[in-house]
């Protein structure tokens, strides 16, 4: 993949699955003056690797579409990208709302329950849940009523696990036969190991498994999810800015280029 760009990027890691502890200059409200005498604002980004081809590890470094059309994004605004922060996906909202970053960039659903806790910017991909087994398996469900009595994994805190819990769980499988996942790289491998026997995952994220795993997408359950990017709910001005610097990557052809070179689209 290309590696262009990348070197004016800095990355936070983190340790134990939440954020390092790292001194970052400005986070909202930086103190660097501009030649006009405002301040110009920084913000800290924060993902959680695991999820290609939206953010994963290549070689120790972050890479991945949302961090490809965030960095664009921000460079279409008055403010500053400086740095991300990793988490496991269940912990960015927490560390959103306690101002740990400033947004979320991490294949996250715009669904009602966050929307309660967090805003979001306009969304900036669509998607569906895959029913992902194993390609020399002998496991070939054809809709979710099929997956009663397996073992079905997902990730925490994403909308595969919610589809599971609530269409799954209680009904086609125990709470037992469900396996949580901190990230689906983890659920994959589980899965190629046999210790279950389909993850629910997002339609991309499952292609992209599919064409370097033997692994495959059995079906796709429809539901009309759509990504956006999370910012705190005071925010207004933040997420006003990235969803025009959104318009502005579309139109200009960028949010095009991005999708060809993550997706082949």
């Amino acid at each position: 993949m290309s590696d262009e760009g990348r070197s004016r990027r800095q990355y936070l890691t983190t340790v134990g699955g939440t954020a390092a502890t790292l001194a970052v200059a400005g986070c909202l409200g930086g103190d660097d003056s501009g030649s006009n005498g405002e301040d110009e604002q920084t913000i800290t980004a924060g993902t959680a690797p695991g999820f290609p081809p939206f953010e994963m590890k290549e070689g120790g470094e972050l890479v991945g579409f949302d961090i490809d059309l965030l960095e664009a994004v921000v460079e279409q605004t008055e403010y500053t990208l400086s740095g991300w922060e990793e988490f496991e996906f269940d912990s960015l909202t927490p560390a959103l709302v306690n101002d740990n970053i400033d947004v979320i960039a991490a294949g996250m659903t715009i669904n009602d329950d966050r929307d309660e806790t967090i805003d979001f910017s306009e969304p900036y991909y669509s998607s569906d849940q895959a029913i992902v087994v194993r390609s020399d398996g002998d496991f070939s469900p054809g809709s979710l009523s099929d997956l009663a009595d397996h073992p079905i994994g997902a990730q925490k805190g994403t909308t595969g696990e919610e589809e599971v819990q609530s269409e799954l769980v209680g009904d086609e499988i125990t709470e037992s036969q469900y396996n949580a996942y901190d990230n689906y790289v983890l659920a994959i491998q589980d899965l190629q190991n046999g210790n279950v026997d389909a993850v629910v995952i997002d339609v991309p994220v499952a292609n992209t498994f599919a064409a370097n795993r033997p692994v495959e997408v059995e079906f796709v359950y429809e539901t009309g999810e759509k990504f956006g990017f999370g910012v705190r709910e005071d925010d207004d001005a933040l997420q006003t800015a990235l969803s025009e610097g959104l318009s502005t990557v579309r139109e200009d052809g960028t949010y095009e280029e991005l999708t060809q070179k993550w997706f082949g689209e």
